[in-house]
């Protein structure tokens, strides 16, 4: 995941910022390439989708969803069941490595693709959503 403006973000204290997916762990409600609208500071709850520090490679940033708080932090998947890389392997993420809320995506224009009315007014029909929070029934696996 590569986040863009989060120090210029964090450096004006500004609540919001603007990060890039990369890769598969959040398909189907996220997929590669999706911008995301993320509220640092943000009220966190289970079932939220969260930008968090990699708990074992702290330069990293991943968007995972949280699932319940634990001792030691929040148990944090993907969406993917078949995907990696969540507390699945690494366990429990500690609080201070949740870094904010994902509050919405964006789907940009693939390139290369026809802009013919159908196709762009799709496109503009599903370009932006709210990312919204799982069942409140959901249960770490």
């Amino acid at each position: 995941m590569r986040e863009a403006g989060r120090e210029r973000a964090a450096e004006a204290g500004a609540p919001f910022g603007i990060a890039e997916v990369t890769g598969v762990s959040m398909v189907p409600t996220l997929l590669h390439g999706d911008q995301l609208l993320v509220h640092y500071g943000g009220r966190l709850r289970p079932g939220c989708v969260a930008v968090v520090r990699h708990p074992l490679q702290q330069d990293l940033l991943i968007v995972k969803r949280l699932i319940e708080r634990r001792d030691g932090g929040w148990w944090v998947l993907g969406d993917n069941p078949d995907a990696e890389g969540d507390s699945r392997v690494f366990g429990a993420v500690p609080p201070e490595l949740v870094l904010g809320r994902v509050r919405a995506r964006y789907r940009p224009l693939t390139p290369g693709r026809q802009r013919s009315p159908g196709v762009t007014l799709s496109w503009l029909l599903s370009a932006v959503r709210p990312v919204r929070s799982a069942s409140r029934r959901l249960r770490a696996r």
